[in-house]
């Protein structure tokens, strides 16, 4: 089972679709990587979760990834003694660490590492902006501000602290525990929450240890400032637009969505861009034009994948979700402009690494070339070819279920298993055969095979191959 697209879908799995049935609906009906949320749900929910997408990836016959998405930190406000309390336009208010329960006048803030990064003039963001708060004076254990506008505050509301970097990590005890669990039973990709600074994705690598590939959710501001050495060590990421949004003012958030979908393509890692994409079909069988745009503008961009978060995990219309997702793809990638488009953001420049990836990508512009073939042990050499966004679809074989799995996320790569070749002629055969048994190739088109020699040691391809398929 192929899909019609060079886009991904990453579809979010939670109470809405943890049956057998759904999952193979959804696999079916477009998903690529499923994404277990480990904000939500137990270990074991999570467990069966992943069994019921190794079922289905039986039953469609392509592999299926597995993303982690860690938790992270939360900050949040303490509890008052009547619940909420309601702020008018001036109101003063005080945050403290003191646990004693909140009134109209303060409430605890259990976070040290917030008011040592506090400075009168600072604003604090309250339950995803609804709420600001301005600093007027502040110490190590409290700050003293004043509400911008009326507002509610009530018990656990997030606490965003707009462009300062606070000196707290990313992985909590809650997350060490989650992601030990998620290798044990085998993900393939571990996204974190909270990224500030490249020692924080340094400190997931060595954690992970190569057991799967590492994604950094772009969703701080402080992240934006330190992207390079962030993506230095990283094999994706992903555009968390929902704290972006609360943390940059809205007009900014296109245009750093862009910056970030560039960035990645130009290292050649994958970039999932993600929240609110369909949210709408939370409740409703079909999503607003605006965010069938929405989606459409992603695809435009380049980007490897697009991510439906409660729309599959706790929507009334999962499976339609992913359906329409991968309609509005399909349309766009049909659009007589959309190679154009394509070709306009590809600006790498050859170099001797890449020279016979350069050399198949300049071959693939023949009309008669169905698809790409790339041997690969470790996945490098398909994601070389889709960093430059051939049109044709990247038939990658390796003989590492995970790193096929891993490569569904990737921009127009079917990945599928295969043993190492003997031969170029049997890399031949084997590289025909697949590409028509999936139907990516048809009797007397052309297949371009990408590999390297010796066949199975990882490292440069070094040989390109034309071969037809016989009529």
């Amino acid at each position: 089972m192929i899909r019609n697209r060079r886009a991904r879908i990453v579809a979010t799995l939670g109470p809405a679709s943890l049956t057998a049935e759904t999952v193979l609906a959804l696999a079916r009906a477009g998903a690529d990587v499923f994404r277990l949320n480990f904000s939500h749900g137990t270990h074991e929910d999570h467990e069966k979760a992943l069994g019921l997408v190794r079922q289905a990836e039986n039953t469609v016959e392509r592999p299926l990834g597995i993303l982690a998405d860690l938790q992270g930190p939360k900050l949040r406000l303490g509890d008052f003694k009547d619940g909420e309390v309601h702020l008018v336009d001036g109101h003063t208010f005080r945050l403290d660490l003191d646990p004693t329960l909140g009134n109209n006048k303060r409430v605890c803030l259990p976070h040290r590492e917030i008011f040592a990064a506090l400075t009168p003039g600072v604003d604090l963001l309250i339950d995803d902006g609804r709420a600001r708060l301005k600093v007027i004076s502040c110490g190590p254990d409290f700050a003293e501000t004043v509400s911008v506008g009326e507002a509610t505050l009530s018990n656990h509301k997030g606490v965003n602290l707009p462009g300062a970097a606070l000196a707290i990590s990313p992985l909590t005890p809650k997350d060490l525990e989650d992601l030990a669990f998620a290798l044990r039973i085998g993900v393939n990709w571990v996204a974190l929450s909270f990224v500030q600074r490249a020692a924080d994705m340094a400190e997931l690598r060595r954690l992970v240890a190569g057991k799967a590939a590492v994604l950094a959710k772009i969703e701080k501001p402080a992240a934006l400032a330190e992207l390079n050495p962030i993506l230095d060590l990283c094999d994706g990421i992903m555009v968390a637009r929902g704290d972006l949004g609360v943390e940059l003012p809205p007009e900014d958030v296109p245009v750093v969505q862009k910056a970030l979908v560039r960035a990645a393509r130009a290292r050649g890692i994958p970039v999932i861009v993600a929240t609110q994409m369909m949210e709408s079909m939370r409740d409703a069988p079909t999503p607003t034009r605006a965010e069938a745009s929405d989606v459409a503008g992603a695809v435009y961009e380049g980007a490897d994948a697009m991510m439906l978060s409660a729309e599959t995990a706790s929507g009334h219309y999962p499976v339609e979700a992913v359906s329409m997702m991968s309609r509005i793809i399909e349309r766009v990638e049909h659009d007589p402009n959309w190679p154009a488009v394509m070709e306009a953001e590809h600006t790498l420049e050859d170099d001797a690494t890449d020279s016979m990836v350069a050399a198949a990508r300049r071959a693939a512009d023949a009309a008669s070339t169905a698809c790409l073939v790339a041997y690969t042990a470790t996945g490098q050499t398909a994601l070389r070819l889709a960093r430059r966004r051939p049109l044709q679809p990247t038939l990658a074989l390796t003989p590492d279920i995970n790193v096929a799995r891993k490569l569904s996320l990737v921009w127009g790569i079917e990945p599928r298993t295969a043993g190492h070749p003997d031969s170029v002629e049997s890399m031949t055969q084997i590289a025909v055969g697949i590409a028509a048994g999936i139907g990516l190739a048809e009797p007397g088109q052309r297949v371009l095979i990408l590999a390297g020699i010796p066949f199975g040691a990882p490292g440069s391809a070094n040989i390109l191959r034309l071969a037809y398929l016989p009529r």
